[in-house]
């Protein structure tokens, strides 16, 4: 089957071209288009099966990072979204795109939160915006987008990327409920601290999914890492194949689709 992605704009998203490269590339059929009309005509959402939040600053980041976009969703979306989300398909949210589907409340998903929102994303313990690669442990395999067993190697570009929860007991129900996608490690797999954990995230937290598995956030750039030579050190490693790493993310969703839709 034809597979057909939405990367979402909005004004100060800039990742939006190589998100829609990243998903040509594993053969979805990718259209970007912008926040204003799919609110104008929700219908558009019926003619694809994988939206996708890619990263920038949308909207300058003002009042927060994501915090206009997920009030956009929420006031005007939220429901033809959710239509999107029970009919199966499939939602990624990356950088800037994670932090509006925390705030909107998609993530770690609808039931979670109960009276207040008790996951968020907020400033990096470092004070400062971090520029650099990290590496990424999958947690589950129950997420579509995620190659069970397969760490990963990624660049981050943010200010605001630490995951923090209200108290312990809504750090245990990510725990419990399986809604750490990946955390952030070494080269040999082991949590540490900065700059291991380039944000200070509770628990190493690099990215979250819902119960369903269909919807991800990530901080890390996935769409950043889609060829060999995007590798910071490619030229001094054997032979890695055709694609970087990121490209597991996109080749699984589309393979998803394909499979079960």
């Amino acid at each position: 089957m034809d597979v057909r992605a939405i990367v979402l704009r909005a004004a100060g998203i800039n990742c939006d071209l190589e998100t829609e490269f990243a998903l040509a590339t594993a053969g979805a059929e990718a259209d970007r288009l912008h926040i204003n009309r799919i609110i104008d005509d929700p219908s558009v959402l019926s003619g694809y099966q994988i939206m996708v939040v890619p990263g920038g600053f949308s909207y300058g980041d003002d009042v927060a990072a994501g915090k206009i976009l997920a009030n956009q969703i929420i006031h005007h979306i939220y429901g033809p979204i959710q239509r999107f989300i029970e009919a199966g398909k499939l939602v990624l949210g990356i950088c800037n795109g994670f932090q509006v589907l925390v705030k909107a409340g998609l993530l770690p998903g609808a039931g979670f939160n109960g009276k207040g929102r008790s996951v968020t994303i907020t400033y990096n313990d470092s004070g400062r915006f971090e520029d650099r690669w990290v590496y990424l442990e999958p947690e589950m395999d129950h997420c579509v987008f995620i190659e069970a067993g397969r760490r990963i190697y990624l660049p981050i570009a943010h200010g605001e990327g630490k995951v923090v929860t209200s108290d312990k007991g809504a750090l245990d129900r990510l725990k419990t409920d399986r809604h750490i996608a990946f955390k952030y490690v070494d080269a040999d797999g082991n949590e540490g601290p900065f700059p291991i954990n380039p944000n200070g995230s509770v628990e190493s937290i690099a990215g979250l999914t819902d119960a369903t598995g269909r919807i991800l956030g990530l901080m890390p750039h996935p769409e950043r890492h889609v060829r060999p030579t995007q590798h910071p050190h490619w030229a001094r490693l054997a032979q890695r194949g055709e694609q970087g790493d990121g490209m597991t993310i996109f080749n699984n969703a589309v393979r998803y689709v394909r499979e079960n839709l």
